[in-house]
């Protein structure tokens, strides 16, 4: 059984055997305290055909295109492509961190997170979801992958929720 399905199978199993609960876990929803980061990103044109930048550091410039398999030509990077890359990298850092606490650098020093971000149909409510796969490369030992998910702001984020705000500028 995978650690999301182990940790699912335990928020239910206490949720059930909870006189407060008696439906559905109850969700948290994670706040930041201070902000050590923040990145910028400025979306135009088409949307998913249109283009987004970054002015950040260095900087990033991306021509947007929608894949063929929702219909568009696939000649550009996606939103989604985006969003794994994103998860991949901030993972690898997070599984490496643990490690380090664990003492078990040396079992993460070679690793590779491969990412898998599907869109579809969302099941439960209307319009498109989101779903993940993480595969980690190189790594044995479930106790550091599981580490590294625990410390992992993107999964944390997917976990927990995270406050989005929307305003008009």
């Amino acid at each position: 059984m995978s650690s999301a399905l182990r940790i699912l199978s335990r928020s239910l199993k206490n949720a059930v055997h909870s006189p407060r609960y008696h439906s559905v876990p109850r969700r948290t929803l994670m706040t930041i305290k201070s902000t050590s980061y923040t990145a910028h990103a400025t979306a135009s044109g088409k949307g998913r055909d249109g283009q987004v930048k970054s002015d950040d550091d260095d900087g990033l410039q991306v021509r947007l295109a929608t894949p063929k398999s929702l219909g568009g030509k696939g000649d550009g990077q996606n939103p989604e492509q985006l969003f794994a890359m994103g998860y991949a990298a901030c993972f690898l850092t997070a599984l490496q961190l643990a490690a380090g606490k664990m003492g078990k650098f040396d079992q993460a020093r070679s690793a590779k997170v491969h990412t898998e971000v599907h869109i579809g149909d969302a099941k439960d409510v209307k319009g498109y979801g989101l779903a993940v796969d993480i595969k980690v490369e190189g790594v044995e030992d479930q106790d550091l992958i599981d580490a590294g998910h625990q410390l992992c702001p993107y999964s944390r984020a997917l976990q927990h929720g995270a406050v989005v705000n929307v305003s008009k500028l």
